[in-house]
């Protein structure tokens, strides 16, 4: 090569090399950023901003709607006829709008969400639940709901909107980081969201957090604190910085602002009044959810009724909404229990500085606003209130019943305020002068009896304490929170006693695979042990079962995984297997391929090879093309096929081909109940093998959990479930006996565990993970 050759291609063998320099950075860059991008942090930001955007724009349309709805009322003043004509057909038309634009996007979407994102946290995959769909039908759904004064909430579809857009995020951020991809993760993420969905509902963080831990958590993850407090509190800082550049708000100030004096805001003599609101709260949310599990079972009930509203979807919701309609009509009795004001003008009056008993008949004093609608000249306050109550009621309790999506927290959290109104004015009215301490008067504040009677009441109805930190936020002030935690935890302790928590009594009506708490105080728990629930009959395959066998257990069977034993004699267990792997397996050995494979390999002659070729095409195609080599003899080659399967059947299944999960979880007899439910509950189990010096001797599923912990039930539900022993009596006697000669599983006519009947409701479930 000469000299010049030479300089030539060195020359250009080094010129790419700036550019390869500068695609190395860009590649580097690139991977910082996408790296950068699938950080916990990122998604957090995008969830809380998404959040706080639909929270605001919801807030806006709703308010813009509502105010049209008392502009028309107050444009048609002096016609009564017309004026009840728009003031009931308003919320019908947008009630039903919601109900039918629900059924037709997202069935999913009606109801709360709260209870369906329990089962969710519990390992339970459910059909469409987080969709895209079911987040359009939500929000549209809910914004007219709001929007058509009806006493719904949106605390928990907020909620089921989070879950929504955490899921559809977790899809999104997938692209640049795998861990989104993970289940577990994503599960983590759902919690925050949970959060994230109180947090834009109320502007209240830290309630938010505390609130999503108690109602969706059985067991909460330390390492999910941080990412729900930083979502939470970006999105209803952002939610109130909204409000605030929509001149709602002069500066990021709490949502129902209160002003109650902070320097004696109550006495010590008040807290027997307290007291006696935490405990009557106690009772009347308990009432609530037994009288809207009433309603959902009366629906449910095949009757002729049932059966036409069913038909007629649109027929329920309208009719409710007239009603309530017109028991609000403001000109009719609506006068008699504030029907004028809507949900948010309640909350705000009844939580305001003036005491109604003393300006009851004279001038109204400057700035009482709203608050002039619990006022009437022929009414005592007393009255009006109570009024409210009884009526709101049994009002919130059936329109939360009604096919649109709506939360009941709102309404109750309404109701309590109302309730504890009414309990401040009578102590207003028993000491009219204030309370005397240290030789000062102070006087009685019934705004805050309102505050902790929202409190009580809520937490009665959700079975939490958070209420009383999401109401210190809510108002803005901590002088009440003392008296409130007395009162919220007196209101859990009588509600826990008498019913469940409104979201497991939803659970437990749409018979969603859930697992029960456990009752305190029951010495039993420790006492049953998981060998007197167990299933004992298991279905199994052994390392020398045959292909038959294995057919035979899938079509018998409906089991997700297949526990796998060392031999029928010695009963080991060697772990499980999913049903899906064993099916692809048994498809692909006696598939088409396999045996023109298997023909080839042991006639590798021309002549048959040809022969077998012409055989498989008609039996698989049944064409032309090879019937004029086979027309004569279909029966024959038939019969070879079925010789063929036959012959194949009775070989063993080769154990090594397939995927084995050798640590299926194991519990052995003497487990307790407790424990067992605390390992169910803790890590999402849906079954645990039961083994006894490694021999599998039974089988323990969620099912045969629940109905140790709820015994018997009655119309589905069971208020509040008993711990039934089945123990024999004279177990200690018998325990030498060998296990099936004294059976005490409550499944144990079933030779198979697990074949129960699908669970009956509106949501088609499919469980995960080793569920069955």
């Amino acid at each position: 090569m000469s000299l010049e050759s030479h300089q030539s291609h060195a020359s250009s063998t080094k010129k790419p090399r700036p550019y390869s320099k500068c695609q190395d950075c860009l590649a580097r860059v690139r991977r910082y950023i996408v790296t950068k991008l699938g950080e916990d942090w990122i998604f957090l930001v995008l969830l809380g901003l998404t959040m706080a955007l639909v929270s605001w724009s919801m807030d806006y349309a709703s308010a813009k709607s509502l105010q049209a709805y008392k502009w028309i009322h107050g444009e048609l003043k002096g016609n009564v006829p017309l004026q009840y004509l728009a003031w009931v057909s308003y919320p019908m038309i947008l009630v039903m709008f919601a109900s039918l634009f629900c059924h037709l996007v997202s069935p999913q979407a009606i109801g709360s969400g709260i209870p369906e994102l329990k089962t969710i946290l519990r390992g339970v995959v459910l059909k469409e639940y987080l969709t895209l769909k079911a987040f359009v039908a939500k929000v549209i759904g809910l914004t007219a709901g709001l929007g058509s004064g009806m006493p719904v909430g949106k605390e928990g579809p907020f909620v089921h909107i989070a879950s929504i857009c955490a899921a559809v995020l977790s899809r999104f951020m997938s692209i640049f980081s795998g861990v989104y991809e993970n289940g577990t993760h994503n599960q983590d993420l759902l919690v925050c969201a949970c959060a994230v969905g109180v947090a834009t509902c109320f502007a209240a963080p830290v309630g938010g957090v505390l609130f999503s831990i108690e109602v969706t958590s059985t067991y909460f993850a330390v390492r999910n604190y941080w990412r729900g407090y930083f979502a939470a509190t970006f999105s209803a800082f952002i939610f109130r910085v909204l409000s605030v550049w929509n001149k709602d708000a002069v500066t990021i100030t709490a949502l129902f602002k209160t002003n109650f004096r902070m320097d004696f805001p109550f006495d010590l003599q008040e807290l027997p009044a307290f007291a006696i609101i935490g405990i009557s709260c106690g009772f009347l949310g308990a009432f609530f959810v037994y009288l809207n599990r009433q309603v959902v079972l009366f629906m449910r009930r095949p009757t002729a009724l049932t059966r036409f509203l069913t038909k007629h979807r649109l027929i329920y919701p309208g009719a409710v909404t007239l009603i309530i309609a017109t028991f609000t009509f403001p000109p009719g009795f609506g006068q008699f229990m504030a029907g004028e004001l809507m949900p948010r003008e309640c909350i705000n009056s009844l939580f305001d500085n003036f005491t109604w008993t003393k300006i009851s008949g004279s001038p109204a004093p400057p700035g009482l606003g709203r608050s002039s609608a619990w006022l009437h000249p022929h009414v005592s306050v007393f009255v009006i209130l109570l009024l409210f109550c009884v009526m709101k009621f049994w009002m919130s309790a059936v329109s939360t019943t009604m096919p649109i999506p709506s939360g009941a927290f709102m309404p109750v959290f309404i109701l309590g305020a109302a309730f504890g109104r009414l309990v401040g004015e009578i102590m207003a009215t028993l000491f009219p002068n204030g309370i005397l301490f240290d030789g000062i008067v102070y006087r009685i504040l019934p705004g805050g009896y309102a505050v902790i009677g929202a409190a009580a009441m809520t937490g009665a109805v959700t079975h939490t304490v958070s209420t009383a930190v999401i109401c210190f936020e809510l108002t803005g002030q901590i002088s009440h929170i003392l008296p409130m935690m007395v009162a919220v935890i007196l209101a859990n302790m009588v509600a826990q006693g008498l019913q469940p928590s409104l979201y497991d009594s939803i659970i437990q009506v749409k018979k969603l695979p859930y697992l029960p708490e456990l009752a305190l105080g029951h010495i039993s728990k420790y006492n049953i042990f998981v060998e007197d629930i167990m299933v004992r009959r298991v279905k199994f395959l052994s390392s020398q079962s045959t292909y038959r066998e294995l057919n035979n257990l899938l079509e018998t069977t409906t089991l997700k995984t297949i526990p796998l034993v060392d031999s029928k004699e010695s009963m080991i267990l060697l772990g499980s297997i999913e049903r899906t792997e064993l099916q692809a397996v048994f498809d692909w050995w006696l598939s088409p391929e396999r045996r023109v494979f298997e023909r080839g390999q042991s006639s590798p002659g021309q002549g048959s090879k040809v022969s077998w070729e012409s055989f498989t095409f008609v039996d698989e195609e049944g064409g032309e093309e090879g019937a004029d080599k086979s027309i004569s003899l279909p029966c024959d080659w038939l019969m070879q096929i079925k010789a063929w399967e036959e012959e194949e059947l009775d070989k063993p299944v080769d154990m090594e081909q397939i995927r084995i999960d050798p640590s299926p979880f194991q519990l052995v007899e003497r487990t307790s109940l407790h424990k067992t439910h605390t390992l169910f509950s803790l890590l999402g189990l849906s079954h645990a093998y039961v083994t006894s010096i490694g021999k599998l001797v039974g089988v323990v599923a969620l099912k045969e959990l629940q109905k140790a912990i709820e015994g018997s039930t009655r119309s589905g539900v069971r208020l509040r479930p008993p711990l039934a022993s089945f123990r024999d009596a004279s177990r200690k006697t018998k325990k030498h006996q060998p296990p099936s000669s004294t059976p005490s599983s409550p499944t144990r006519d079933r030779d198979l565990w697990g074949e129960g009947s699908r669970r009956e409701g509106e949501l088609s479930v499919i469980c995960k993970d080793n569920t069955y």
